[in-house]
């Protein structure tokens, strides 16, 4: 973190950053509307009415990443999968230049098809156009696949990526070295031809320092030994008495391309992600290459954002840029060579290292150093330069040891993503940044599974971003749509990533090519509702917590609250430094960002990324201690009564810290604990609880979002991580949560799957929390919101509600309160306000196994095209149920297959009578009709559809139509890539249950 060190010349990197920031959140403020144009206002009272829930608008609703084969694309193509994508009720799609499945790239003719060649300008040309006709966004990759790289630049341009690799030869004490500068360990890429020397050292090797994969060295001995070098070579003679090391630095380009290429012609190389020239490459490729004046206006309508993939630099040396040295020095006031040696890496293991503190602090001050440059000349000058486009920049910010907190409060739309996120704190970095700097959107890509093309479910899709919603995200790019067809591809057509290496690829190539499609809008819905909920109005979090060093991608979490306070309703998110310089990091009423997230503590811990090692920046610690005395309850968990500075101190900065973290832990309202296991006790002697309370540690995640008067809890039955075991189970417990309403407040369950907002029947009020009881299945989600009555076009009013009950459910409906229950008996209901109720129930039918089933299969094959599919029609009568693996007829089988039974009932079903039909395992997605006439979506994670009011005396007619992914046919079709696959258990295989109810009013 940054620390109060003289500068030389120019003006501290916090206060550059700072003010970049705070630019960033203002622009993001006044750039909401072309953000996000459905989110709900920031701030005041809202009519929350049934369309708002039921019919998000297409800019909520999830995107695509739509992968082409460069240019090879025909404009005609492109606008129909717009209207695919469209018709399903997807919201966008961003255009990127991804092909891994094609191993001769030159099929792909980049010399006329390339990217960003007229041939890729006609296609994103013709994108734009049908998308604004449709109401769609188009998002545009800033290079060919990733990193970001463009054609015209060299491996040897000051624009490309560069590194700084090192050269070693061991010195005998007492001996003379003679001969040529040591040459790098690694050589260079075949394209690079140039290079720098940037100087040789000589260091005395430490024993003492050295750990089991660095040389230990003694930084008091390091020499500068580069003005002795005369046409490549020097001599030079080490001390007297233990081995000593001459260290050679060579400054050269790293000769990296986007991922799969080439993708044009001339080849695009990778840019120097820390120095103005590489973005002024990026952005000059742009402005004259590729922006006629037709896609400039087509942009500036359309109003999507520019993306930038994760910041995969991939080098065996150090990422280096030029303005490295100069940037260190300026930064930290003093020289950042005698450092080198703590700093180089061999294939991303450091090589040497001083003494273990100053070696912490060195590594710190360099990282920081590069941060700056990322989040100065890389993030804020593309952010800046979309913005003069009428465009967005939405990027993935980590990838290297920089601060991506503070790269999130800078993007416009920040993003994560489910295959390379470890755990929900990753996520939950992301979000800090963006809350403190006033952004909506926190964007994920989604459904990158390793080897899972083609048999990827939509069931596991939704359970991992279960999770994800509650840690912040609230916008879906799912990976992804690929463009129909390219040359030599296979049945069911062109896929971005299979094959990949011979075998099934990343993720999925959804589209019609997939049975499941037909079922998508169904998916699209659903998460347009929860993405329509989690955009509006503030997110709200109990608790900050203060990260030293600010990157993600981590699997690092915070301790105590990750492992114990998540379970019990806790939830926080990460800050960085820099987010203590915004505008928004004020205290009012005892809540840091009381506009924002509201936070009401701030805990601070070691820093887990150096040892936990108990630091602080003495400018970070001074922060502090304004906020807590301007009234923000604080908990420290560790020794910080012996801090130490993050970076190497400056002179008597270390007893500066040390005094000023003194101030603040002799405040009342500041609780120090050495133990993670106190933290919990110093929250509650503080007074502090959280928004959602569990009364046992649970398996449930919440998100809280407050929009005028009205409390949004977004709550899922997820687990902090995919690979946590054993797995969740169902949860069925009560919940309490905080109201922000004063007067009458209402609790109201909204079905996402269905759009439905009602008044939940059941509940206890206690000041100001209200108690609803949550069951749900593993994955599954709800939302529930507390308001004034009539909220979503509620006619209920303020009538009572049940507090307890002996039936089996108290819910509102079109009649008022009714009591259900499935046997037939007389129910005893309180009220609320103190009256207590009898309510009798008729007979009730016994539950039904339906076990006989019609099934008529479309069995989807190859056909005489790549993108061409035959039919073939299959029809079976079923005794008993079975995944379609099981059953001989269907074992290879993919497609849709339409079960289809028939059920009676007795002649005294009344109105009164209703049932729900339990369709236990069913693969994978599923539609039911029930006497000719389509139900609602049903939650795809507890398939139990309620037929109340569509079933009758006699005879009904139950249809259950279920599609699955392509995986058992291509076993069979393309055993060279899908061979090995594990054929899987799809189709409806039960048991399917019919469960009667009966249900009267409550008078």
């Amino acid at each position: 973190m940054q620390k109060p060190i003289p500068q030389r010349g120019g003006i501290s990197r916090r206060a550059v950053l700072a003010a970049s920031l705070a630019t960033g959140a203002a622009t993001a403020l006044t750039a909401t509307g072309a953000a996000s144009a459905g989110a709900v206002p920031l701030t005041g009272r809202h009519p929350l009415s049934g369309d708002w829930f039921a019919a998000p608008p297409r800019s909520v609703r999830p995107k695509f990443r739509w992968w082409w084969p460069d240019g090879l694309v025909d404009p005609v193509e492109i606008a129909r999968e717009i209207d695919q994508i469209a018709d399903a009720g997807f919201g966008g799609a961003e255009v990127s230049a991804v092909h891994h499945s094609i191993k001769d790239k030159s099929v792909l003719d980049t010399a006329h098809h390339g990217w960003g060649s007229a041939p890729w300008r006609e296609g994103v040309e013709a994108a734009l156009r049908q998308a604004a006709r449709r109401g769609l966004t188009v998002d545009l990759t800033l290079g060919p696949s990733w990193p970001v790289a463009v054609p015209g630049v060299t491996p040897d341009d000051e624009s490309a990526a560069q590194e700084l690799a090192y050269g070693r030869v061991t010195v005998t004490g007492g001996t003379t070295y003679q001969g040529p500068v040591p040459e790098p360990v690694r050589v260079a890429a075949g394209a690079v031809t140039r290079r720098t020397l940037l100087a040789v050292q000589a260091a005395r090797v430490e024993p003492a320092n050295a750990t089991r994969k660095e040389t230990g060295l003694d930084l008091a001995s390091v020499q500068d030994l580069t003005a002795t070098v005369e046409d490549g070579a020097l001599r030079w003679t080490a001390p007297a008495g233990g081995d000593w090391v001459l260290i050679s630095y060579w400054q050269r380009g790293t000769a990296q391309q986007p991922e799969s290429g080439p993708h044009s012609a001339p080849a695009a190389y990778v840019v120097d992600h820390f120095s103005p020239a590489g973005t002024a490459a990026v952005t000059g490729f742009w402005d004259h290459s590729v922006l006629t004046g037709t896609m400039r206006r087509l942009l500036r309508a359309a109003g999507g954002a520019f993306f930038e993939d994760s910041i995969e630099l991939e080098t065996d040396s150090l990422v280096w840029t030029s303005a490295l040295p100069d940037a260190f020095e300026e930064r930290w006031g003093r020289s950042l060579l005698p450092y080198l040696p703590a700093l180089v890496l061999d294939k991303n293991n450091q090589v040497f290292a001083f003494d273990a503190q100053i070696t912490r602090q060195i590594r710190h001050d360099f990282w920081e150093t590069v941060s700056h440059l990322f989040n100065t000349h890389h993030v804020t000058a593309l952010r800046d330069w979309a913005h003069s486009l009428g465009m967005e920049l939405r990027a993935q910010p980590y990838g290297l040891q920089t601060d991506a907190i503070a790269s999130a409060a800078l993007l416009d739309i920040a993003e994560g993503e489910s295959l390379g996120f470890k755990n929900l704190d990753d996520y939950r970095c992301l979000a800090g940044g963006r809350d403190m700097a006033g952004h909506t959107v926190l964007s994920c890509e989604s459904g990158a599974y390793n080897g899972s093309a083609y048999s990827t479910t939509w069931d596991r899709f939704l359970r991992t971003m279960g999770g994800a919603y509650a840690a912040g995200v609230n916008q879906t790019v799912v990976h992804g749509f690929s463009y129909a067809t390219a040359p030599g591809v296979s049945w069911p057509g062109f896929a971005a990533f299979s094959p990949y290496n011979g075998a099934p690829g990343y993720g999925e190539s959804w589209g019609p090519r997939q049975p499941t499609w037909r079922h998508a809008e169904d998916i699209a819905g659903y998460l347009g509702r929860v993405h329509q909920v989690l955009q509006a109005g503030t997110a709200r979090a109990d608790v900050a917590v203060f990260r030293q060093t600010g990157y993600t991608a981590t699997g690092i979490g915070a301790s105590w609250f990750t492992a114990t306070g998540v379970p019990l309703g806790w939830t926080h998110q990460f800050l960085s430094g820099p987010l203590l310089d915004l505008p928004a990091a004020r205290v009012s009423d005892g809540r840091l960002a009381p506009e924002g997230p509201a936070y009401k503590a701030l805990f601070v811990e070691g820093d887990f990324f150096y040892g936990s090692t108990a630091t602080l920046a003495l400018a970070d610690a001074r922060k502090l201690l304004g906020l807590a005395r301007a009234g923000l309850p604080m908990v420290l968990l560790g020794s910080f009564d012996q801090a130490l500075t993050p970076g190497v101190p400056g002179e008597n900065e270390t007893e500066q810290l040390r005094g000023v973290l003194a101030s603040l832990l002799a405040l009342p309202h500041v609780k120090a604990v050495t133990d993670k296991s106190a933290v919990g006790d110093a929250l509650a002697v503080l007074g502090i609880a959280p928004d959602a309370r569990y009364a046992a540690s649970s398996t449930l995640l919440n998100a809280h979002r407050v929009i005028g008067d009205t409390d949004l809890y977004y709550l899922c039955n997820g687990k902090h991580a995919e690979t946590v075991k054993p797995p969740v189970a169902a949860i069925d417990h009560d919940v309490t949560l905080h109201r922000t309403r004063r007067g009458t407040t209402i609790p109201y369950l909204l079905d996402p799957w269905t759009g439905e907002a009602t008044r939940i029947g059941r509940y206890t009020e206690d000041g100001d929390t209200l108690t609803v009881r949550v069951t749900l299945e593993p994955g599954q989600a709800t939302v529930i919101a507390l308001g004034g009555p009539g909220l979503f076009g509620d006619r209920n009013g303020d009538r009572q509600h049940a507090v307890d009950s002996t039936a089996d459910r108290v819910l509102f409906t079109d009649r008022g309160l009714v009591v259900r229950a499935t046997s037939g008996g007389t129910y005893t209901t309180r009220l609320s306000r103190g009256r207590t109720v009898t309510t009798t129930l008729p007979a009730v039918p016994g539950p039904t196994t339906l076990e006989r089933w019609r099934l008529d299969v479309q069995d989807w094959q190859p056909g005489t095209q790549a993108t061409d599919t035959d039919i073939v029609r299959r029809r079976l009568t079923l005794d008993a149920l079975l995944p379609w693996s099981q059953i001989p007829e269907l074992a290879d089988s993919a497609g849709t297959g339409r079960y289809r039974t028939t059920v009676s009932l007795p002649a005294d079903w009344t109105s009164a009578h209703g049932a729900h039909l339990e369709l236990g395992t069913v693969s994978d997605t599923f539609r039911v009709t029930v006497n000719g006439t389509r139900l609602a979506p049903c939650d795809r994670l507890h398939p139990v559809v309620d037929l109340g009011g569509h079933l009758r005396p006699g005879s009904n007619v139950i249809e259950v139509e279920v599609a699955t992914p392509l995986i058992n046919r291509l076993r069979v079709s393309q055993p060279s890539v899908f061979g090995t696959a594990t054929r899987q258990a799809y189709g409806l295989s039960g048991p399917v249950r019919l469960v009667p109810y009966a249900q009267s009013p409550v008078r």
